[in-house]
């Protein structure tokens, strides 16, 4: 499923590197190590390597307080994800919601806005099983696709004016999740940006390397995880949740798992890709510790992307 290639090692000058807090402490699932505090997340971070953070469940949301646990840690804001509702919720409240969002994000730093689409998603259920059919997962409307374009080429003008890029990050569980309506999505909303993340597409079936082709001048943010292949086999033939999945390991660092990485790199460097790298390792803290997985992830995105 996923396609490979011979690479050597490119050099993705300009990008930075960061890491997402869901290393240490699950934020869809309080039970996968939901009270690690935020200060050891931060020094961990930092001692692993890394040079900036997404924002987690244990972070501050005020500019002052956030900006202060930043600092003492020598870390930057890279950005935090937004769940919209826009295909079928009220589009002022949406509006309101996502204001706030994009002005602590503006007020530090980030370059850039992760939003998802949440109508109907299933991935915080844990008894929900994941579907990957038309048949068996949830879909939006004719309808719905309209309001949801409508919606997003809004946050995207006005994540514009704020000086971010709105990326979209598509997901396992939820309306975007299939490569068409990832397709179908980006071509509705030509000013939005695309959140790659190969861990989510190799997990839906999708070959990551042929999407970065497609799509490499509408990436702007990257995240770095990768998809046991003998995991993801299971989940689809005994109709597991997405909790059960990420529980029983079905993402683990780049290095590890079935996607390419230095051949994605190759393509981003052929693209000028500037942005900034974001591992993840979305499998259960407990059971993996979450220090020694990010450093080795670290060490491997430096070996085989060159920053």
């Amino acid at each position: 499923m996923i396609a490979s290639a011979p690479v050597s090692a490119p050099v993705l000058a300009g990008c930075q590197v960061g890491a997402n807090p869901i290393i240490w402490s699950n934020d869809d699932f309080n039970d996968l190590a939901g009270d690690v505090p935020l200060d050891v997340i931060l020094r961990e971070m930092r001692a692993a390597g890394f040079a900036g953070t997404e924002l987690g469940h244990a972070y501050p949301r005020t500019t002052e307080a956030l900006g202060a646990a930043l600092r003492r840690h020598d870390l930057q804001l890279v950005s935090g994800w937004h769940s919209t509702y826009l295909a079928a919720g009220d589009h002022a409240s949406e509006e309101k919601n996502f204001q706030a969002h994009l002005a602590l994000l503006q007020s530090l730093g980030a370059p850039v806005v992760i939003v998802a689409e949440c109508t109907r998603c299933v991935h915080g259920d844990k008894a929900a099983r994941l579907g990957f059919g038309a048949d068996d997962r949830p879909l939006l409307t004719e309808a719905e696709w309209g309001r949801l374009g409508a919606g997003l080429a809004k946050f995207a003008a006005l994540s514009a004016a704020a000086g971010l890029k709105l990326v979209y990050h598509h997901h396992m569980g939820t309306v975007i999740q299939s490569e068409a309506e990832l397709d179908r999505l980006l071509a509705g909303v030509p000013a939005m940006h695309l959140l790659f993340d190969p861990g989510h597409l190799a997990f839906a079936g999708i070959d990551p390397l042929a999407v970065a082709r497609r799509h490499a001048p509408r990436i702007a943010h990257v995240h770095l995880k990768s998809v046991r292949r003998e995991v993801a086999e299971r989940v689809r033939r005994e109709g597991w949740s997405f909790y059960r999945a990420v529980r029983e390991g079905v993402f683990t660092i780049p290095g590890d798992g079935m996607v390419d990485f230095p051949a994605l790199f190759a393509v981003l460097a052929q693209h000028h890709y500037r942005g900034w790298l974001v591992v993840e390792a979305e499998e259960d803290p407990v059971r993996v510790a979450a220090l020694p997985k990010a450093k080795k992830a670290r060490e491997f995105v430096r070996t085989h992307a060159g920053v």
